[in-house]
């Protein structure tokens, strides 16, 4: 992977003997649900500060590196600048303080389980907690397939937004909507086709084609 372009924080399984490694996944899966409540639970910057400080310890500590987090962190930077000056203008900067700081902290949170977790573990986790669902009629395959895609995508429609932003500033049209955008969307809709036909390919496209077959 070239330096330029983003692995994304999701971006896959980082091999290593570490202590987040050895951690049960159910611990993991447990840490990233608390994160993920975070947004209603911690009501005061600080306490969000100090809590994103820990989760990015624990992230350089298990040997994740920094190349790695600065990398991924670059996707939502922008947005959360935005994000923040709107919350600051709108409630005071301690709330958009509080507001930034609990999103990365479920991002980065989100980044330990899967760099620390093999894919196939976390899908067959996964799976495992949805078989309940298998009553009322839900697939809990085509859950964790779904879930797989959708980290799969990350890393890919990131590194597509940033080569399309090098190529329209090697042409100096970095300040053109359409040329940082179009070439953006052609690419996500092509990579949804190609990722449709692998999953038609494979005898996993719509349930209702399938039962016809």
């Amino acid at each position: 992977m070239s330096g330029g372009r983003p692995g994304g924080i999701l971006g896959g399984y980082v091999p290593g003997n570490s202590w987040l490694h050895r951690t049960p996944l159910w611990v993991k899966f447990l840490a990233v649900l608390i994160a993920g409540a975070a947004s209603f639970l911690l009501l005061d910057w600080r306490v969000s500060a100090v809590s994103l400080a820990a989760v990015l310890l624990a992230w350089l500590s298990a040997g994740l590196g920094l190349r790695r987090l600065a990398g991924s962190t670059r996707v939502v930077v922008p947005l959360l600048a935005v994000l923040f000056a709107f919350q600051w203008w709108q409630q005071g900067p301690a709330t958009a303080a509080r507001i930034v700081l609990n999103l990365l902290l479920c991002f980065v949170a989100a980044g330990v389980l899967t760099a620390t977790v093999p894919l196939q573990d976390l899908l067959d986790a996964v799976a495992r907690l949805a078989s309940p669902f298998r009553r009322f009629g839900a697939d809990p395959e085509r859950f964790a397939l779904a879930i797989a895609i959708m980290v799969r995508s990350v890393p890919v429609l990131a590194g597509a937004f940033y080569e399309v932003g090098d190529a329209a500033r090697a042409r100096g049209l970095e300040r053109s909507v359409r040329a940082r955008t179009l070439p953006v969307v052609l690419s996500t809709v092509a990579y949804a086709r190609r990722t449709g036909d692998a999953l038609a390919a494979r005898g996993l496209g719509d349930p209702d084609e399938d039962s016809s077959l």
